[in-house]
Formats: structure tokens, C-alpha cells, sequence
């Protein structure tokens, strides 16, 4: 048997009377790093059935929100339909979107930012959510646990705290209105469709900062400073200093929040994944960045009386 968890993939298709008799093949996904994933194609069209992890709840992910955010998506056209849903067990069932897989390579195509730009600007003037998102604050909940639970610290965390805490006094001086946010943009959860950008996976959807939103998916596609300006600009229409110091300090909290993440996920995942090495990694870049000349900079920027006016 194929197991995700506490049920299996079978379970969920035997529970499909409209598949019942019908030839069934399953094949796992790979790319994902918290739930499993298979494609299930049932007389030659194909499904995607979602098992949640282990002990997601203490990622603060909310199923009920994530539904609701995904049927939200599907209906302004951006995610997959949502198909099945099985509260007992959280799986579910959605449609499976043919097209191009994206990369960090190929969303750093000539013209990717303002295409980027356009499907997040559709999200962000979408229904609002369930439920608010802030990465700072979702990081202090991550930070209850490791320190509960006996996680593995990050080297050199608690130093830190202070300078992650000034971050977000720096952002809270003049907060940008909260839109409907995805919060989660790496280039596995993009995927080229007859010419437009949709998403996929909705577990850490929320309303908040739209910085954010283009902070979070630059660092996770490696996105330099001119295609950090280009986002900003195709997204706001400009790319004045307190935008472009504001998106690159979400930079950092994204890199803060999914260091901790990923120190809670070494002690409850299944999922064959180095993700003490993972984090590690996003420590790194978070300290870098937080030890670099343009850091006080930004935190100027975004701190300025005239920030507001600039926004």
C-alpha cells in the first residue's frame, strides 16, 4: 500500500463512487515537503489526491482555511478545482492542472516578474481569506513549540531575536493594507498554464502584507535586486526606496520563518527530506542578509515618515 499517513490513497479512491470499476493507476508526487501527493489517473484523466502529514498542527496549518483558500483560488481561476474533500482524514481530491511545471530558471525568464505580477495582483483583489497571516508572528508560535517540544535550536537564534523583533517594529511603522495572500510562492507551487501563471497549495494562505507575498517568492526563486525592483514595479506601478527595502526585509522574515519550520519538521516528519540541512541553509541566508551593509538601509527606508506616501 502507498501511505501518506494515517490513510492511505487507496482508502481515499475506494471512497469514489464515480471511480468505482474504473481502471486506476497511482504515482506518487515528489515535490512536496509537508503532505503526500499522488496523481491518480482514472480512465485517462488525471486527479491529484492530498494526505496531510504528521502532526501538521503544529505548523499552524488550519485544513479549514486552506479549503476554503483553495476553493477561493479555484473559483477566481489562479489554483486547481477542488473536487473531494474527506473531513476525517483531510484529504482531498483536486483537479490536476496540465502544463508547464515551473522552476526558479524558468520564472526568471525575461518578463516573468510582470506575469507574476498579474496573477498575484488577480489573488490579492480576490474575496479575503479566513484567517490573517503574518510570518513573524507564525514564527513565534514555531519558536513555542521548538522550545516545548526540545526541537534542535538554530545556531545562534536567540542572539538574533532582537534584531528579527526590530524587523518587525520596521515593517509595523506604516503596515501596507492586508490583501488575500498564497505566502508560500517557491517555484514548485507555480505552473504554466495556457499562458498565465496559476498556483498551487494553499496550507499557509492568509491575508497580509502583499510585500510579503513578493519578498517570499523572490528569496524562494533566487531573485537578485534588478528582478526584486522589476516585481515591485510591476506589481505596485513603482519601485520608490521604502517598497523595494520593505519587500527585501520580508526576504528575511521568510528565510526566519521556514528556518524555524524547518527545525519542527525534523522531529515530526516522515517525508524523506534533509531538512535539518534545509534550514541550516535558510539561517544562513537570513543571518547574511541581516549582517549586510544594505540592512540598516532598508530599515530606514521602511521606517520614514514619507513611507507612507511612497506605499
Amino acid at each position: 500500500m502507498v501511505n501518506g499517513g494515517a490513510v492511505t490513497v487507496e482508502e481515499i479512491i475506494d471512497r469514489i463512487d464515480a471511480w468505482r470499476g474504473r481502471p486506476v493507476s497511482i504515482r506518487p508526487l515528489t515535490s512536496g515537503l509537508t503532505n503526500a501527493n499522488y496523481r491518480v489517473d482514472v480512465d485517462g484523466r488525471a486527479f491529484v489526491v492530498r494526505i496531510p502529514g504528521a502532526s501538521t498542527e503544529l505548523l499552524a496549518i488550519d485544513r479549514g482555511n486552506e479549503l476554503h483558500s483553495a476553493r477561493v483560488a479555484a473559483a477566481l481561476g489562479i489554483g486547481p478545482a477542488v473536487l473531494h474533500h474527506f473531513p476525517d482524514s483531510g484529504a482531498t481530491v483536486i483537479e490536476f492542472l496540465h502544463g508547464r511545471p515551473m522552476t526558479n530558471a524558468t520564472l526568471q525568464e525575461p518578463g516573468m516578474p510582470g506575469r507574476i505580477a498579474a496573477t498575484l495582483r488577480a489573488l490579492h483583489a480576490g474575496p479575503r481569506f479566513l484567517r490573517d497571516f503574518d510570518m513573524l508572528g507564525l514564527a513565534e508560535g514555531y519558536w513555542a513549540v521548538i522550545e516545548r517540544r526540545g526541537f534542535p535550536v538554530p545556531p545562534g537564534y536567540r542572539a538574533r531575536r532582537p534584531v528579527i523583533q526590530e524587523i518587525g517594529a520596521a515593517l509595523a511603522a506604516h503596515p501596507l493594507p492586508s490583501v488575500p495572500c498564497h505566502n508560500d510562492l517557491l517555484a514548485d507551487n507555480y505552473i504554466e498554464q495556457d499562458g498565465r501563471l496559476r498556483l498551487l497549495d494553499w496550507e499557509y494562505s492568509g491575508n497580509g502584507d502583499p510585500a510579503f507575498e513578493l519578498g517570499n517568492t523572490c528569496r524562494e526563486l533566487d531573485y537578485d535586486e534588478d528582478r526584486v525592483r522589476e516585481l515591485c514595479r510591476a506589481y505596485f506601478g513603482r519601485a520608490p526606496a521604502s517598497l523595494v527595502a520593505r519587500i527585501s526585509l520580508h526576504t528575511i522574515t521568510s528565510d526566519v520563518g521556514w528556518t524555524l519550520w524547518a527545525a519542527i519538521q525534523t522531529g515530526i516528519s516522515r517525508i524523506e527530506f534533509d531538512f535539518s540541512a534545509y534550514g541550516a541553509a535558510r539561517w544562513a541566508r537570513a543571518g547574511a542578509a541581516m549582517d549586510s551593509l544594505d540592512f540598516p538601509r532598508w530599515i530606514e527606508a521602511v521606517r520614514r515618515p514619507d513611507a507612507r506616501a511612497e506605499a
